[in-house]
């Protein structure tokens, strides 16, 4: 409970970024390309640290580094507010960037730790939950206040003050989340993830849903509200759509066991997962009313929710318990990395095709990936869960 409500919070100042970043790039008259570079800052330490980050967390435990993201969350967008311009927006999504890569791996490294199996896909079910319910939540939020003051004036300290709300809530944990392990970087630096990546299949398979489901809700949160005020529609509109998608999520994950045994597995789950990210993403540059754009983000969270549940739950049942945080490190480097690569990407192709073709291609690749976790799904039968690699 501590650490949902913890990083409820955490994704609530996230998800109003969303929001507030793409505007305010806007209101300094930003190019397809420079928003692209301003999206992107906020991945780039995270790509870089993300393993070593892991290390600290089994070193030092859930709960200490936790409260440390807070702080340093607050910080950033501290520096947003007080430094306006392109320097401040860009030094603030840095730390804001690194922070929450910070608390997310505390609190998976903890829950990880509770279960397996059925259980634990329950666990991260709830927990994905209440994070959806933060995405719901901070669009809204940032879309009211844009509405009520006419911008983002004061928003970036708005967004402090709960920042800290998520930090006061971490001091609830108590238990294992207060307790490090004696751990080396054998287990928990770069060459022993290059070893897991290299010869566990379940590593594998996690990193690829990663890839594609963080690719795809990178393009969706970066570029949507963009889009739709190329639309011309109301802040508090652009607000609804964006969580719409973090609505559905948050509907669905509790009942992720249950959706699992109905399709018939992980498998067959995450492969229809990502085919269903697939057709919303590559159809919404072409929608241009918000019914139809409702529809299409309602097949993002659709499939957005089950995947990033599930990749977590394969990667935490796929290596032993000194070697997760560092594991979970790696995941998460590669979700900063797509985070970090996607909005170049896409601001560099929609600067010259326009959004239908950036939309297009960027379904397309989720497409691609989710062939590509066919094949990894194929080996990863073979292999028995808890394989240390």
């Amino acid at each position: 409970m501590a650490v949902c409500v913890s990083l409820t919070f955490c994704f609530v100042v996230y998800s109003m970024l969303l929001v507030a970043v793409p505007v305010y790039g806007l209101e300094l008259g930003a190019s397809p390309l420079m928003l692209g570079v301003v999206l992107s800052s906020q991945y780039l330490l995270p790509f870089l640290l993300a393993i070593p980050l892991g290390g600290v967390v089994a070193r030092h435990g859930g709960r200490i580094t936790l409260l440390a993201g807070a702080l340093l969350m607050t910080a950033g967008l501290l520096l947003m507010q007080v430094l306006p311009g392109y320097y401040g927006l860009i030094g603030g999504q840095l730390l804001v960037g690194l922070a929450h890569l910070q608390m997310v791996l505390s609190a998976q490294t903890i829950i990880s730790s509770l279960a397996a199996g059925p259980k634990l896909e329950g666990y991260f079910g709830w927990y994905a939950t209440w994070l959806s319910g933060g995405q719901v939540i901070g669009p809204l939020l940032a879309g009211g206040w844009i509405h009520w003051v006419g911008g983002v004036d004061n928003l970036f300290l708005v967004m402090a003050g709960i920042a800290l709300l998520g930090g006061l809530a971490g001091l609830a944990l108590t238990g294992d989340a207060t307790l490090g392990m004696s751990v080396t970087g054998k287990q928990t630096g770069f060459s022993a993830q290059a070893s897991l990546m290299r010869r566990n299949t379940g590593v594998q398979v996690s990193i690829a849903i990663t890839v594609a489901g963080m690719f795809a809700l990178g393009i969706y949160g970066s570029y949507l509200p963009v889009y739709l005020d190329s639309l011309e529609m109301s802040a508090v509109m652009i607000g609804v759509l964006v969580s719409l998608r973090s609505g559905v999520s948050m509907v669905i994950r509790p009942f992720i066991p249950r959706i699992i045994g109905a399709v018939g597995g992980r498998e067959r789950a995450t492969i229809l997962a990502l085919c269903t990210v697939s057709v919303g993403l590559a159809c919404l540059g072409f929608a241009v009313n918000a019914p139809a754009i409702a529809l299409l983000s309602v097949l993002v969270g659709l499939g957005g929710g089950l995947t990033q549940p599930l990749s977590m739950v394969v990667l935490a049942e796929s290596v032993r318990r000194e070697q997760r945080s560092g594991a979970l490190g790696m995941r998460l480097m590669a979700n900063r990395a797509v985070h970090f690569l996607a909005p170049l990407m896409f601001g560099a192709v929609l600067g010259t095709s326009g959004f239908g073709v950036s939309f297009g291609l960027s379904g397309m690749f989720v497409a691609l990936v989710a062939v590509v976790l066919l094949r990894l799904q194929t080996r990863h039968r073979d292999s028995e869960p808890g394989t240390p690699g």
